[in-house]
């Protein structure tokens, strides 16, 4: 007889923050520290102190306000690779914004290829100058993809599409060694992850935090999706490093432009990056924008009828449903089990607040 899936914990870390977390989970952030970077070879794990250092030297010159903390996580875990994993934000995501009976909803799923990342994931009660947010996240990780401040706002992080300076797949690598190269250039520029927990913890509703997200200078390209408790609070905000497009219509994202633009080239899945083309790369995230946009059903039902393929691919790992108005948050993770495709791999967690941020 099969042992029932785990329940994914909420925890309380608004006094300690993410040093707290990694402290009480100290055994979990150091197996998925080594789930995130076993996928690469050996030769490149062995320069991880040099990555590392380069890392920290980029988040120092970004004025991040989590420098200290991610400090203190890499002397908990005395591991290489605790300022890499903290600068960087990877993989494909899909999302979608809509008004059900009056209120804005928030869908996403998270597609990473690094398995366990859906079975250990929690959701933490973190403290801001305005008020609570619930992240769902992992030990040893500062920043936030995706949260929720009942009845303030919620909102989320995709990557954005790949700026291409050549157009053969050959040259992938190429372009992705210069826009890393790039980014770790932008001095005083925050990484969108961290600039995203920072609005949740500065904000007090979603005109603000619209702001914040549209206007702060950022170490590289993203997409947030992001709605508030009113019905026209709503919206996606592309983002280069300093600039900006919002859309309050066709509210659904992936990792591309809406409409697309010259030069830049949707995420393409690790089986496909050497070979894949522009083409493949924008149609495949087209294909989950669009599922995902269709999808006829409720947002509120809670049986998550919309992760439905391409919106569900082999990488999925984690799916959730926001509802700040409603001060409703439910998740569930994913992995891949043996089957054709990922299956949840966690109880339903679900969070229920009234306006007094008590559970009901």
């Amino acid at each position: 007889m099969n042992a029932p899936a785990p329940a994914i914990p909420i925890i309380d870390i608004r006094d300690g923050g993410p040093p707290q977390h990694a402290q009480q989970s100290e055994m979990q952030a150091r197996a998925l520290r080594d789930a995130c970077l076993g996928i690469f070879p050996r030769a490149l794990l062995s320069a991880l102190p040099l990555f590392d250092a380069a890392a920290r030297g980029f988040l120092e010159r970004s004025r991040s306000p989590y420098v200290h903390e991610i400090a203190q996580i890499a002397e908990i875990l005395d591991v290489p690779g605790v300022w890499l994993l903290n600068a960087s934000y990877q993989w494909a995501c899909t999302s979608l914004a809509r008004v059900e009976d009056g209120v804005p909803w928030l869908v996403r799923t998270l597609d990473w290829p690094f398995h366990g990342l859906g079975r250990h994931a929690e959701v933490a009660q973190m403290r801001g100058s305005d008020g609570d947010f619930f992240s769902i996240t992992w030990p040893g990780y500062v920043g936030v993809l995706t949260a929720m401040a009942p009845f303030r706002f919620a909102a989320c992080i995709n990557q954005a599409p790949m700026r291409r300076r050549t157009r053969h797949p050959w040259l992938r690598p190429f372009d992705l060694a210069m826009n890393t190269i790039t980014s770790l250039g932008g001095a005083g520029r925050m990484p969108p992850d961290q600039l995203l927990r920072h609005t949740f913890e500065v904000c007090a509703d979603y005109a603000s935090a619209r702001r914040m997200l549209e206007t702060t200078p950022i170490a590289r390209s993203a997409i947030f999706t992001l709605v508030g408790c009113a019905a026209e609070e709503i919206c996606v905000i592309e983002r280069t490093e300093t600039d900006f497009v919002s859309r309050e219509a066709d509210t659904s994202a992936a990792n591309n432009w809406v409409p697309e633009r010259p030069r830049w080239e949707g995420r393409i899945g690790t089986r496909r990056f050497l070979t894949g083309s522009f083409d493949d790369a924008a149609g495949y995230s087209r294909a989950r924008r669009e599922c995902l946009a269709g999808w006829r059903g409720s947002l509120a039902d809670s049986r998550f009828g919309w992760v439905r393929v391409p919106v569900l691919n082999p990488y999925t790992r984690l799916a959730v449903t926001l509802c700040p108005g409603r001060g409703i948050l439910r998740t569930i993770g994913y992995d891949m089990t043996g089957a054709e495709r990922p299956e949840p791999v966690t109880q339903l967690c679900e969070i229920a607040l009234s306006p007094s941020l008590q559970p009901v």
